[in-house]
């Protein structure tokens, strides 16, 4: 065979796959747009479009548990195909955001003011953890086990970006043992028995 047929023969086998594996990574994020941006239709876009307000005042208040202040494709239209969303995250002392997953979007968290314990646990099991402090930033990748937790008594803040419009939020205990899955499967699945299983739902229909 020569040099010739051996090439003409991996350019046909290469070029299937590598339009499978493009079109693998064409929806492994947010679809793209044509325009410069999406806006509803009939709708006069000014500057008002592209802005948005809610925020302002949040960090006035301490909440008295963890909370979560989201700016999604859900409350601002304007991210449509735009890849990013925007969340700020305040934890009195002794809160923590559950472990849990955001699908579509990796999340890039900076810690404004006191102080966290974050960690991750990627596909091999392995628990990734660090303590932040002020001005520190912390990645957790897209779609892998993740919290946050404040150890102290004076509250934290932080802001985190995702990549995505639309990242979703799975919570790992809710998903569990708050869908409705029966408890003997649970109590098998976590190697416990159903009374155990029956704590923790009351436990966390208290919260």
């Amino acid at each position: 065979m020569t040099l010739n047929s051996i090439i003409y023969i991996l350019f046909h086998l290469l070029v299937p796959a590598l339009d499978t594996f493009s079109n693998t990574l064409a929806v492994a994020g947010d679809p793209d747009i044509i325009y410069d941006f999406a806006s509803p239709q009939n709708y006069s876009v000014n500057g008002s479009f592209f802005t948005y307000t809610d925020l302002r005042g949040v960090l006035d208040q301490i909440p008295l548990s963890f909370k979560a202040t989201k700016v999604t494709l859900v409350e601002f239209p304007a991210l449509n195909g735009q890849s990013i969303s925007y969340a700020i995250f305040q934890y009195p002392g002794g809160s923590i955001n559950p472990p849990h997953i955001h699908p579509r979007a990796a999340e890039l968290l900076f810690l404004v003011s006191g102080s966290l314990q974050v960690g991750f646990v990627d596909t091999k099991r392995t628990l990734y953890t660090q303590n932040l402090k002020p001005g520190d930033v912390f990645i957790f990748p897209k779609g892998l086990i993740h919290y946050q937790y404040n150890p102290q008594s004076v509250s934290a803040t932080a802001i985190s970006a995702f990549g995505s419009a639309n990242a979703g939020t799975v919570s790992i205990p809710l998903s569990i043992f708050s869908t409705g899955i029966d408890d003997v499967i649970l109590a098998k699945a976590f190697k416990t028995d159903t009374y155990t299983v029956k704590k923790i739902r009351s436990g966390l229909n208290k919260s």
